[in-house]
């Protein structure tokens, strides 16, 4: 099979790549190096599988429509992992533009692309994000999510509707996968465990934000590969059930398109994963206490039974295994 990963230089990509590889898929990589954070970790990452004989680099940026078209025409995927994207939710503030011509602009090229090429299944990153200022948990994609409270969220949300509607319009099957902080070697540097990682080595505070009281459904990398592949496999229909029930977010009677949280079901409060990290390393942190960041919701807690019932996901791994895994993978990376 061939498919098509975007964001193979980023963290998830990068590791759904090696596995779509080592089961033996081709798979065309774009990518397009930005440099939002080191490109030379982007790089590396690239280097542990970009001489395999079934791997296809392409530097492109995803707002670039002649270069995305001629991409479609020219390797014509089966199938698409769509998980680039400009990162970060605090980013945004200073740099609204490039969210919107990554997110959704980028994004109108992967639909089109997938449209004229007959592309069979779609399944592209969104984010917990989406879910914004709602209180009502576990967090349930079978629930409304019309409140993002960042600029980030709100192009993943667009990306949702954008989907369904090509799903309805062209018959593109389209899985969206609502990721839950994901964490792990070969990680992004701006991400928490990074940077508390990092601090702490240097033997400078960390910040910790809302006074470490905020919950979150860590997901080990490990575990979100495993989801992202498992969907892919699972080609959506539209859901006959449609016409009896009430309107469901997660699915469509009008179209073949899926939303699933793909996550921990075990939350875990910041300041036990902060105990772990401290345990792993060997060290204290120092720890500055601060408000909680705006845009920031207090806790995060995912609701993954449809996906355990669709495709039999469950994450597998503990916070103490997946934490001395990145710390491991750190020291060796880094030398430290």
């Amino acid at each position: 099979m061939s498919v098509l990963v975007t964001g193979t230089a980023g963290f998830i990509g990068s590791h759904v790549a090696q596995r779509l590889l080592a089961r033996g898929e081709r798979v065309i990589g774009l990518d397009n190096l930005n440099d939002y954070y080191d490109v030379a970790l982007k790089r590396a990452r690239l280097a542990r599988f970009i001489e395999h004989p079934h791997y296809t680099h392409l530097q492109i940026d995803l707002a670039d429509r002649a270069a995305m078209e001629h991409a479609f025409a020219t390797y014509r995927p089966q199938r698409v992992a769509h998980l680039a994207a400009q990162a970060g939710v605090r980013y945004a503030a200073q740099n609204p533009h490039v969210y919107v011509s990554s997110n959704v602009t980028g994004f109108l090229h992967i639909l089109e692309g997938c449209r004229q090429h007959l592309v069979e299944h779609l399944v592209f990153a969104s984010t917990s994000s989406v879910y914004g200022a709602n209180t009502d948990m576990p967090f349930s994609e079978h629930r409304s999510a019309e409140h993002p409270l960042t600029l980030y969220a709100a192009t993943k949300k667009a990306n949702e509707q954008m989907a369904h509607s090509y799903a309805h319009l062209y018959g593109i099957p389209c899985t969206g996968l609502r990721f839950f902080t994901v964490y792990g070697p070969w990680g992004r540097p701006d991400m928490a465990l990074f940077l508390f990682t990092e601090a702490i080595l240097k033997g400078e505070p960390i910040k910790v934000f809302n006074h470490g009281r905020h919950k979150r459904s860590f997901t080990y990398i490990d575990d979100i590969v495993e989801g992202v592949l498992r969907t892919l496999d699972a080609v959506p229909a539209k859901d006959p059930r449609w016409d009896s029930l009430a309107p469901d977010p997660a699915c469509s009677g009008v179209a073949p398109y899926r939303l699933f949280n793909i996550g921990n079901e075990r939350p875990v409060e910041l300041m036990q994963y902060i105990d772990v990290l401290e345990q792993c390393l060997g060290r204290k942190a120092t720890m500055e206490m601060l408000p909680l960041q705006a845009g920031d919701v207090p806790d995060t807690e995912a609701d993954v039974t449809s996906l355990i019932q669709t495709v039999g996901y469950r994450p597998q791994v503990s916070i103490e295994t997946g934490i001395d895994n990145f710390v491991r993978w750190y020291l060796d990376y880094y030398g430290t």
